[in-house]
């Protein structure tokens, strides 16, 4: 062992008690040994627990309905979410400014981030009242199990099925061991042929099948043989999937006017674009330490810092392109939500 592997020890035994999932650059969550004896489905397991007991702290956030329909299947679908003329009018304040955005390169799609800023968020203000309001916020926070404050994007994804290889995002995968959420507010229509949502109704919970699966997986995954599995998000095969448990995957094909949230753990993926689309959509995503046990302890609650994690992730990113360091979601600059893909041009 090197001299620095000792120092580091500490801070890897400490990061079992959080989020940390990567099998790769954690060797104690990587390790075979202690694998074989359970820590991967203990630590999911456990997960899954806290949640449900962080979850039972915030049922007022939620709808019986709401709470009945993840609890069944994973995710929530409400329609019709806007009157008319207030979708309109949201549609009109994101499609007719320009925003400075990031774009992800995967495959033959290009996802278009625009980090949701608290000046958007008082300047536009059908748009902002959705951003900030209970249906939103409550069923993100709820289905994530943590009264925290989300991160926001409005969300353009363009896919052309000709322009490159296979979109990784099109494999079903979980993100993560833990209960996740992430939600879209669809500002176009989602049809059944154009990369819907699709998710495995039931995913979200373990089968004695899928707990086995697990482990299997966790056994090899620091071997780096699949990468994003040695990340901690394990790609399933449709052959595999099929021996688990679950129900058949739902496209979920959705009109514009429509959100959509599901807690991510589950088994999901982009469906393929069988011709040029583009979505648009207002994304959230939530993720915390899952094994705390109370809902609200959250730093970006602290007046201050509340609706700024898109900012500091824009600061962030930007620090890095000026420092030459690695990033997935390069800036573009301003840019219409629906403008083309600077991605594609350069």
């Amino acid at each position: 062992m090197r001299a620095i592997d000792i120092l580091k020890a500490p801070l890897w035994a400490a990061s079992l008690a959080s989020g940390a999932k990567s099998f790769k650059d954690n060797p104690l969550i990587g390790s075979t040994w202690l694998n074989e004896r359970g820590l991967h489905e203990k630590r999911l397991m456990t997960a899954e627990r806290m949640s449900d007991f962080r979850r039972s702290l915030m049922r007022r956030m939620v709808s019986k309905e709401h709470a009945e329909a993840y609890q069944r299947d994973g995710y929530v679908i409400v329609r019709d979410v806007l009157p008319p003329e207030a979708f309109e009018q949201l549609k009109h304040e994101v499609i007719e400014n320009a925003f400075a955005a990031q774009e992800m390169l995967q495959g033959n799609a290009v996802t278009r981030f625009t980090p949701i800023t608290r000046k958007m968020i008082r300047e536009l203000p059908e748009f902002g009242a959705l951003v900030t309001g209970p249906l939103f916020q409550g069923l993100l926070r709820y289905v994530g199990s943590w009264n925290a404050d989300p991160i926001t994007f409005i969300h353009t994804v363009f896919a052309e099925p000709d322009r490159g290889p296979r979109d990784p995002q099109t494999v079903f995968h979980s993100d993560t061991f833990q209960p996740t959420s992430k939600c879209w507010y669809f500002l176009s229509d989602v049809p059944e042929d154009g990369g819907p949502f699709t998710y495995v109704p039931g995913s979200h919970r373990m089968t004695p099948e899928r707990l086995a699966w697990e482990r299997e997986q966790a056994l090899s995954a620091s071997s780096g043989a699949r990468s994003m599995h040695s990340l901690g998000s394990f790609r399933i095969t449709d052959e595999e999937l099929a021996t688990l448990g679950y129900r058949a995957p739902v496209k979920v094909a959705v009109p514009a006017n429509t959100l959509v949230v599901a807690d991510t753990h589950g088994f999901h993926a982009r469906g393929l674009s069988l011709r040029p689309t583009v979505r648009l959509g207002i994304y959230g995503s939530l993720r915390r330490n899952p094994f705390a046990p109370l809902p609200g302890l959250d730093v970006f609650n602290i007046p201050g810092l509340r609706w700024r994690q898109a900012e500091i992730h824009d600061a962030v990113n930007n620090w890095k392109m000026r420092t030459g360091r690695p990033t997935g979601q390069p800036g573009v600059g301003e840019v219409k939500p629906l403008d083309p893909p600077r991605s594609w041009n350069g």
